[in-house]
């Protein structure tokens, strides 16, 4: 097979790092290229990359000074930018490449396809058609490598056919990466980038390839998410020492709103990881009795919304906006109208707020497949909306390619 790079960025994470980079010069069926990024670390990552760097000629390293992190959404792109190779992999630092795992690449790698390998993963996190659970460590000091290569000479079914699912760590060409635009910063510094990048890809037309022969070790979440890590009961039993970090939970927060307002839905998949993506409509609110905190809820899931800002509620938008601009590069003050603007939508939905509950809201959430279904222009009523359907147009391919403006993608 032919070289590949891999592309690891990290922050905080380097006794994971040391153990991915020295199973990928173990493992490797041919000398890879290895990019790693340093997000800001204060582990000494940095200091031990320059040192590496001295001896492995294909090994390119960068640096984010900080102090604050830019997160792997914008350094996956660093690193496939510096990557000499025409196939790079994206790869994440607490993660053990297993032998063979490369071939299992070149076999099912050209133009125009994405490749995925199986994860093997403690059960730290719920089990899914698209990985294995064995536990073989959850940290390096206690890694069980003789374990691991025993379960894949004696455990592993090599007769199981490729499916067609798609998550870390996948591979591609270079060449197809940019043809999409790469990840959009929207997400950074992260969460949600990887959905909205696998849908693209989708859109573009590439095939996904699972291959389950070609396996990865995956000691699961270290870095921002589980900042504790996880730990070991006296039992044996694994599980994370705390809660999901506040700072992750709210930056999944933000690039779930982000995620809606781009898509015009949540992120869907199949049991196997495999996009789902419903069409995407031009959609416009016209409210009643819409309060600060209901426009929040609502704004995400439309193109633009139409009410009575006026007096007190006038101050309330204003606000809203202020407060919420700083999450989104969606500019905010151009989708919400006053009620005495003509809606321009495509499909135009009247309801009054306070008639909105958590069961009826479920229309919204799902409006794209209810359209879809619907197949017809005209108008329609469901629970208490009133639906006004002039085309039904969809402009999810128009999203396929994100285009740079001031370092950020609209």
């Amino acid at each position: 097979m032919k070289s590949l790079t891999f592309i690891i960025p990290s922050r905080n994470n380097l006794k994971y790092l040391k153990q991915a980079y020295s199973s990928i010069r173990k493992n490797q069926s041919v000398e890879h290229e290895i990019c790693i990024a340093d997000d800001a670390s204060t582990d000494g990552t940095w200091e031990w990359l320059q040192e590496i760097e001295k001896t492995d000629s294909k090994l390119q390293i960068h640096r984010n000074n900080g102090p604050e992190r830019l997160g792997h959404t914008i350094l996956y792109d660093t690193l496939i930018s510096m990557a000499r190779t025409e196939v790079v992999m994206i790869f994440h630092a607490d993660m053990y490449l297993c032998p063979n795992a490369d071939k299992e690449i070149g076999k099912y790698i050209e133009k125009g396809k994405v490749v995925s390998l199986t994860r093997i993963e403690p059960p730290l996190h719920p089990d899914g058609p698209e990985k294995i659970l064995r536990d073989f460590g959850i940290e390096p000091e206690e890694f069980n490598e003789k374990g691991l290569l025993r379960f894949l000479d004696e455990g592993l079914d090599y007769s199981k056919k490729p499916t067609n699912g798609i998550f870390a760590p996948w591979a591609i060409y270079k060449e197809d990466f940019d043809r999409v635009g790469g990840h959009d910063p929207l997400y950074a510094p992260q969460s949600k980038e990887d959905s909205d990048i696998f849908n693209r890809f989708k859109l573009q037309g590439y095939e996904f390839i699972q291959t389950w022969q070609g396996c990865v070790y995956h000691m699961t979440c270290r870095g921002s998410r589980f900042k504790d890590g996880a730990m070991r009961n006296p039992a044996g039993q694994v599980f994370m020492k705390g809660r999901e970090s506040s700072e992750w939970l709210a930056q999944n927060l933000r690039s779930t709103r982000n995620f809606i307002r781009k898509w015009g839905h949540m992120v869907k998949h199949d049991s196997l990881l495999h996009p789902i993506i419903p069409p995407k409509y031009n959609v416009g609110f016209v409210v009643e009795n819409c309060d600060n905190n209901m426009l929040k809820e609502l704004e995400p899931w439309c193109s633009d919304i139409y009410g009575d800002w006026v007096g007190h509620k006038g101050f309330g938008v204003n606000k809203y906006i202020e407060e919420e601009q700083p999450n989104t590069k969606y500019e905010l003050g151009s989708k919400i109208h006053s009620n005495h603007i003509e809606p321009i939508n495509d499909v135009i939905v009247r309801f009054d707020c306070q008639l909105l509950n958590a069961n009826n809201f479920q229309v919204l959430v799902n409006l794209s497949e209810i359209l879809h279904d619907s197949g017809e222009v005209g108008e329609m009523e469901l629970e208490i909306f009133k639906l006004e359907i002039k085309s039904l147009n969809t402009y999810e391919k128009e999203l396929i390619y994100s285009k740079h403006k001031d370092g950020y993608l609209f």
